[in-house]
This record gives C-alpha cells, structure tokens and sequence, in this order.
C-alpha cells in the first residue's frame, strides 16, 4: 500500500501537469520555485522536502519511514518520467483529452495519499504537516487543515512564480481550475478513502 501509493502520486502529478489546468497546490508551490531557481525538478523536489522533513522529524516523528523516504528521492523523478512518456504518446493534448488528464490525476491522487496514511509507514514530508497538526496537536479535522495548508501553497506559488519574472500567461499552467478543485476537494476525499476504504481495507 505504502509503496503502490506514493508511486500513484507520482503518476498523478503527471497527469496534473499534462493536463496544463493548474497542479495540485503542492506542486504549485514547486512549480513556483522552479520557475525561481534553475535547478533539474527531480533534484529541487528533494531539496524542498528534505527541509520539510525537519517540521517532521521536530513534532512527530513518527510520520517518517519507508513512505516518507521514496516519496522523498523518488517521487519528483517519477513525475519527471511521466511526464515525458505523457507528452510523448499525447504531444498536443485536446481540451476533451486535457479535461480527462485532470479527471485522472485528481482521483489517482486521492487514491495514492489515502493508500500510504492508511499504510502508516511514513507519509510526504508535506501530508505529514496537515497530518501533525490534527493528529499530534489535536487541532481541527484533517479536511479542514488540509485546505488550509493547500491554499497557503498556492498563494506561495504564485507570488514565487511572479517573481521570478517568468511569462504571466505561464501561470495558468501552475494555478488554474484543477488546483481550485484539488484545494477543496482533495482533502475530504482522502479523508472518505482512509475511513471507508483502505482503512476497513487494511483492518481485514
């Protein structure tokens, strides 16, 4: 589950960004910084999460294993491969096409977080912040706090994306529609997953 689920991710955020309707707001904080700072994605993806791996490994550290570390040096190469076999099979996607990769990668990244919580052998360095602060601090539900980390993300994305001087128009690539339905929606899905899904799943 640990494993299946943090590869799903990967290949979801593929398909966030072929779909070219904004990403989910962690990758678009990430797309912020890469506009920023000319290093390889795959490479920059470990930098980020490995200075987030220090919230984790300061508050609860618990949250970090097996999950934690292949998310953390794999997962942006993932994205990166698939990406690149996306864009090779579907070079100038349609609107009808793009509105399915969105579909695609938005249920496949419910599915993956909610297969590696479950899991419980670590998480992202990223879920483990929404995660610590409802589970180990105790404050508000899961769902709640997880739109609220998801919009600080895209606010800091778009303001590292402007600021890097990158083309405006660019922008609709970084934060569109599927980064406002993965903020609003994300959070309660995954939270459906864990307690009618994997969680009974993995009970039995």
């Amino acid at each position: 589950m640990c494993v299946t689920g943090v590869v799903l991710s990967g290949v979801a955020v593929s398909f966030f960004k072929s779909a070219i309707f904004g990403v989910d707001p962690f990758q678009a904080l990430m797309s912020g910084l890469d506009a920023l700072i000319p290093i390889q994605y795959g490479t920059l993806y470990v930098i980020v999460n490995a200075v987030l791996l220090l919230f984790s490994i300061v508050f609860d550290r618990k949250k970090i294993g097996l999950g934690t570390l292949i998310n953390l040096f794999l997962l942006g190469y993932i994205v990166q491969f698939g990406v690149d076999i996306i864009a090779a099979a579907a070079p100038h996607p349609a609107l009808w096409l793009r509105i399915i990769f969105l579909a695609i990668g938005v249920f496949i990244a419910c599915i993956a977080a909610s297969l590696y919580f479950t899991a419980d052998m670590g998480v992202s360095t990223y879920d483990a912040i929404a995660l610590i602060i409802t589970g180990t601090w105790g404050i508000g539900k899961f769902k709640f706090v997880r739109i609220m980390t998801d919009f600080a993300c895209v606010i800091l994305g778009v303001g590292l994306f402007l600021l890097s001087g990158a083309d405006p128009h660019g922008l609709f690539a970084v934060v569109g529609i599927g980064t406002i339905i993965s903020a609003f929606m994300m959070g309660p899905m995954i939270d459906y997953f864990n307690v009618h899904l994997f969680g009974p799943m993995l009970e039995k």
